[in-house]
């Protein structure tokens, strides 16, 4: 039996795992059951095997983004899948874990790439984000929501649960006509849009990608909303220095992400400094469903250099060194794994055309990255986190009442709460 099959031999026990050799011959692992995928993994040369045992973070996707390694039976998605469902997160597992000194140099790798001056936090967002708004406009909704949707009923199309996540935050930041709202990390400015449709404010959007930026003045134009909804290529700590206490309402969604551990203090001390004395915050972000931990050698190499998915508890430490007030905390458990499989559903559809825009390797990096990400938050360690804050005590009702109220009106009947400007 080759090494690499005496490793995964004892994990797959549902669910079944076929390697191709270059000479011919076959291993096959597991037992079919129902509902559990069926997968086949090619190997073209002899080195595949070797770059995979020595560095499973890094040799699986590299290998198969060079073709090295191709699924012949199922898809990326379901051999990610596989490997993860036979090794869940709740029962303790661990896929490609790796000696304690290996980790500890993981962990000092990810640390040391989350230092992230103002220089590097703008070339790490132009990375990832500046890539092109057609290639997301190829996968993402119509609004260009690209961050975890709100699927609270069975059946919801992507587009739905997208505007269901915007009206569940509208809600919790009890939105009053005349106030002003910062959005940190606004991406194409759907949120913003959404916000000043739905009531009488006014809202900053602040961004690091030049394309983002762009799109999002195009269409605050477009709506007739420019006099209201205003967007800026400026980092959130440059903004707390020119002014501070000027926003009634703040909400980041799927930006703390991207701070990185070091600047948390920074960051929420930020958010202190912008907020009016009697304002709220609320922060929407992947987290940790357990201790904190260290971000991976594939998601730091070629997706979000600079990142760092945060636990609950190093978040709250951090913002409760500021004297933020956490006045409501939920979490998503399943969400973010529903909307990853609508995205990978759909790049996938558009191949062809993400392989002409870039090229197969980079398409074959971006299905794997949707499909481990789907993985992390369906049978890993990933979930998400929604933490309203407030500098006052009393500055939000006692009772959560209010939020119900306000989704409802929000989602209601009527076409005001169900527009999204396009």
């Amino acid at each position: 039996m080759s090494l690499l099959g005496r490793i995964v031999g004892t994990r797959i026990t549902r669910g079944t795992l076929v390697f191709l050799w270059p000479d011919g011959s076959r291993e096959s692992f597991g037992t079919s059951a129902p509902g559990w995928p069926d997968v086949a993994l090619r190997f073209h040369d002899k080195q595949a095997e070797r770059r995979i045992v020595t560095n499973p973070n890094l040799g699986m996707p590299e290998t198969f983004m060079d073709g090295s390694v191709t699924v012949e039976r199922g898809d990326i998605m379901d051999l990610i899948m596989l490997v993860r469902r036979n090794a869940p997160w709740e029962a303790g597992a661990e896929v490609g874990s790796r000696g304690p000194l290996a980790k500890f140099g993981e962990w000092t790798l990810s640390r040391l790439d989350q230092l992230n001056s103002l220089a590097r936090s703008r070339r790490n967002v132009a990375h990832h984000y500046d890539l092109s708004n057609d290639f997301y406009r190829l996968w993402l909704d119509e609004d260009m929501q690209y961050s975890c949707a709100y699927w609270p009923d069975e059946g919801m199309t992507l587009e739905q649960a997208q505007t269901a996540k915007k009206a569940h935050i509208a809600a919790k930041l009890a939105l009053e006509p005349g106030q002003r709202v910062l959005d940190i990390g606004c991406g194409w400015g759907g949120t913003a849009l959404y916000l000043a449709a739905l009531m009488d404010v006014r809202v900053h959007g602040i961004t690091l990608s030049t394309e983002q930026l762009a799109l999002a003045r195009r269409r605050a134009e477009e709506a007739g909303v420019a006099d209201r909804v205003t967007f800026e290529l400026v980092d959130y700590r440059d903004l707390a220095e020119r002014e501070p206490e000027s926003f009634d309402r703040i909400v980041s969604i799927g930006m703390f992400e991207h701070v990185g551990r070091p600047n948390f203090a920074t960051y929420f001390a930020c958010v202190r400094k912008l907020m009016t004395p009697d304002g709220a915050a609320l922060i929407h972000s992947i987290g940790r469903l357990g201790p904190p931990g260290s971000t991976d050698a594939f998601t730091r190499k070629y997706i979000f250099p600079g990142g760092y998915i945060p636990a609950l508890s190093e978040t709250l430490e951090a913002s409760e060194k500021v004297k933020l007030i956490h006045s409501d905390i939920e979490t998503w458990r399943v969400h973010y794994g529903r909307t990853l499989r609508a995205w990978y559903e759909r790049a996938v559809a558009r191949k062809d055309a993400i392989v002409q825009m870039y090229d197969e390797r980079f398409y074959r990096m971006w299905i794997f990255y949707l499909a481990g990400a789907a993985a992390a938050f369906e049978g890993g360690g990933m979930g998400n986190y929604q933490i309203q804050y407030v500098r006052d005590r009393r500055a939000l009702p006692l009772s959560r009442d209010y939020m119900r109220a306000a989704e409802e009106r929000f989602l209601g009947d009527g076409d005001e709460g169900k527009r999204v400007i396009a």
